[in-house]
């Protein structure tokens, strides 16, 4: 996206793209550059770390060390204690001076989110969340924003992630707290940045997998995204396909989606088509480690014979061994 904002409608928010394109990649978005002289601070907050819906977007907001009075009273607070109409009002500010106030946000899109869960071994959702939070902090640094303090909003074992950070940026203090955003300003800015992006985004969702599909509607009554709500649940029951599944705004990682697919959706079944060895056919077959089944198979695979034998050319030479290859 665009590190400069524009003018867009009282509809669109400048970290979101436009409502027709559908969200298929994570993606980073920068306000302007503010101009007052540094050193800075930085918060640092994400929303919808929980959901089984929609993206997760973490936010940051900074401001000069100078400006810490000013930013006392502008109403900075964690946006889950916010209404919607005060949190859009709270953006507002956010982006009324760009001299000396900045912020970012980083969207990361469910199925990113899933592929980093489900593959192997696999990326949580906090090493994920890392990822983003470094990835904002560097890029801000990288456009010559000088920060000497940066607050972070996190879960868990805290003092051990703040190491983390700090060994990553040295020169810097770092405080990481939960509730950070009901204690710093500053985070409480990046919060009411990445509320509103995630909200515009989920309630805005473009679904891509009605395009070409005569008659094919969602229902926009998500709820509010969380596995214990009723109204998401009744959603993820009645959009369940049993055999394409959900649409890409659910999160396929999440528990509740792998047991819905796992009592409503269609078996598959899968063939392994080749086998890996740990040694060479010919020292595998002679080796007093292999049992006369192992080496049956090894014999039959050499033959192109057994489970070898409807494999086409392409996929023996490239030693595809089944769809997970792809």
């Amino acid at each position: 996206m665009s590190d400069t904002e524009s003018e867009e409608s009282p509809k669109q928010i400048p970290s979101v793209p436009d409502l027709l394109t559908p969200l298929t990649e994570s993606y980073t978005y920068h306000s302007p550059q503010p101009t007052a002289k540094g050193p800075y601070i930085l918060g640092v907050d994400e929303a919808g770390r929980g959901p089984v819906l929609g993206p997760l977007v973490y936010g940051v907001a900074f401001c000069p060390e100078s400006y810490k009075e000013e930013l006392e009273e502008l109403g900075f607070a964690d946006s889950k204690a916010l209404n919607a109409t005060t949190r859009s009002t709270l953006l507002d500010t956010l982006r009324s001076d760009p001299k000396n106030l900045g912020w970012s946000v980083r969207v990361v899109a469910p199925q990113a989110i899933s592929s980093g869960m489900l593959r192997r071994p696999p990326t949580n959702l906090n090493r994920q969340s890392e990822e983003a939070t470094v990835l904002l902090i560097r890029e801000i640094l990288a456009k010559g924003i000088k920060l000497s303090e940066v607050y972070v909003d996190a879960l868990g074992t805290t003092s051990t992630y703040e190491r983390y950070l700090s060994g990553l940026f040295p020169g810097i203090q770092f405080t990481v707290t939960p509730k950070a955003d009901s204690k710093y300003k500053i985070v409480g800015a990046a919060s009411i940045g990445a509320k509103v992006t995630r909200d515009f985004c989920v309630e805005g969702w473009h679904f891509e997998e009605s395009n070409g599909v005569e008659g094919k509607t969602w229902s926009t009554a998500l709820g509010s995204g969380y596995p214990s709500d009723p109204n998401t649940q009744a959603w993820l029951k009645a959009s369940l396909d049993p055999v394409f599944g959900f649409p890409r705004i659910v999160r396929f990682s999440w528990s509740t989606v792998k047991n819905l697919l796992d009592k409503s959706a269609h078996v598959v079944k899968w063939y392994v088509k080749y086998l890996t060895l740990p040694y060479n056919a010919q020292t595998e077959a002679t080796s007093t480690r292999t049992d006369e089944g192992q080496a049956s198979l090894i014999k039959a695979f050499e033959s192109g014979k057994g489970l070898d034998k409807d494999r086409c050319a392409l996929a023996r030479d490239l030693h595809i061994r089944s769809v997970d290859t792809l």
